[in-house]
């Protein structure tokens, strides 16, 4: 009896130990420009922290990196990506080319620029889910030129059989009370709106 009952209470010291074993932990990164460093907000306000702090009220095991750099282009995004790849990667969110297109560099380079990026992504860490940001410009900058922009995100999502966000800033852009001063950045209600805009795609990858 005495052997059933230490073997009994082993069993349930083993079942609790495993019940409460932290669960193995997976990497969410961010990759950007402004948009994603949460340029002009206060710290928790960007749309990645608003992501970061919804994974965590659901208890999902994700860490969140941001990886957003003010002012970052394609091609700048295209020199840092192997750093940035150094720690691990389950979902790339992929946020990039808004400040190729307000330069008006080339349609052709930043869709090399992207392509390049993903495809360092696929060739480190083959199994990453990656979530393209689809991105838009002011006709301003001529409507051939924004119409060639805006087909760099999806004919890139097609191309590489990529989860993509139709717009990033959808809701948002152009609309005064949602962004800063210079009507480019979402001010804190903007990047709300914004965080809603991705969690739509990411949510089924989680």
């Amino acid at each position: 009896m005495s052997t059933k009952r230490t073997t009994l209470a082993t069993i349930v010291i083993l079942l609790l130990a495993s019940a409460f074993q932290p669960k193995p932990q997976k990497h969410l990164v961010f990759f950007g420009d402004s948009l994603t460093a949460g340029y002009g907000v206060g710290p928790g306000q960007s749309f990645p922290d608003l992501i970061k702090h919804r994974i965590d009220s659901l208890r999902l095991p994700y860490a969140v990196v941001n990886a957003g750099v003010s002012g970052e282009t394609s091609a700048g995004g295209r020199r840092r990506i192997d750093w940035v790849l150094r720690q691990p990667v389950d979902i790339f969110v992929l946020e990039l080319g808004a400040n190729d297109g307000l330069r008006g560099i080339p349609v052709t380079g930043t869709a090399a620029n992207l392509q390049s990026i993903i495809d360092a992504v696929r060739s480190k860490y083959p199994n990453a889910r990656i979530i393209l940001a689809g991105m838009q410009i002011p006709p301003s900058m001529g409507a051939t030129y924004a119409t060639s922009f805006r087909n760099i995100f999806p004919s890139l999502a097609t191309k590489n059989h990529l989860a993509l966000i139709p717009f990033l800033l959808q809701n948002v852009g152009g609309i005064p009370r949602l962004n800063q001063p210079d009507g480019i950045h979402p001010n804190p209600a903007g990047h709300r709106i914004v965080a809603n805009n991705v969690w739509q795609t990411l949510k089924p990858l989680l």
